[in-house]
């Protein structure tokens, strides 16, 4: 509880302890509107299926992102999820919101593409509400995480779709996360179709990598 009561103390003053990237040790960072916040991957086996095939030349380890909205003296963060749809949550309920321990990165747009984020915003808001895209296929009902952020700034061109895979790099064979995936739902691997991923987004040049938000509510 005290961790907890901690970070609402945090979250009042919008301020929140980010871990620097070069050698001058933790920094106090302002959390913006409009930050994207992507989750670390975890041991589960889709986790894993997505971090492993849609890796990049940044070596990120994402499996999930959502875009974060202050409010007043609250900081909510709007997200896809599974059983949950997309969905604007308090910061706090966000970084528990599952059993996993995570990491939680933070991005920010690069100044000359943050004129997009009140548009994206409003649109954010427009589709709470909508279920999740269990699929990952564009264009089909719902939405899985990384595509309603694409969504959001799909006006601006911010961010590009690519072709998918859900394979191995190293062995060329499908995952096994994906298999089982795929096998639940009945429909095949939409391999080689246009979408995105947490990974994927993260590489865009459009984005500053701000620093790591410690999750200090889980212990």
């Amino acid at each position: 509880m005290k961790h907890l009561f901690f970070l609402l103390i945090l979250l009042r003053s919008s301020i929140f302890l980010v871990c620097g990237q070069g050698n001058t040790g933790p920094s106090t960072v302002t959390l913006r509107t409009g930050d994207l916040l992507f989750c670390g991957a975890t041991s589960t086996a889709l986790s894993q299926a997505i971090d492993v095939s849609t890796q990049t030349q940044n070596k990120t380890h994402f499996d999930h992102m959502g875009i974060v909205e202050f409010s007043g003296d609250s900081c909510f963060v709007m997200h896809a999820a599974p059983q949950k749809g997309v969905c604007r949550e308090r910061l706090p309920l966000f970084l528990v919101s599952d059993s996993i321990k995570k990491e939680f990165v933070v991005y920010r747009l690069k100044d000359q593409f943050a004129k997009s984020i009140p548009l994206a915003l409003i649109i954010a808001h427009q589709k709470i509400g909508a279920s999740y895209n269990y699929s990952y296929r564009m264009n089909t009902n719902g939405y899985y995480c990384s595509e309603f952020i694409y969504e959001l700034f799909v006006a601006d061109s911010v961010f590009t779709l690519n072709p998918m895979t859900f394979k191995d790099p190293f062995t060329g064979q499908f995952l096994p996360g994906w298999i089982d995936h795929y096998a639940k739902l009945g429909i095949p691997i939409p391999e080689g179709e246009p979408g995105c991923n947490p990974n994927g987004l993260a590489a865009s040049e459009k984005l500053v990598l701000v620093g790591l938000l410690r999750n200090t509510t889980v212990e």
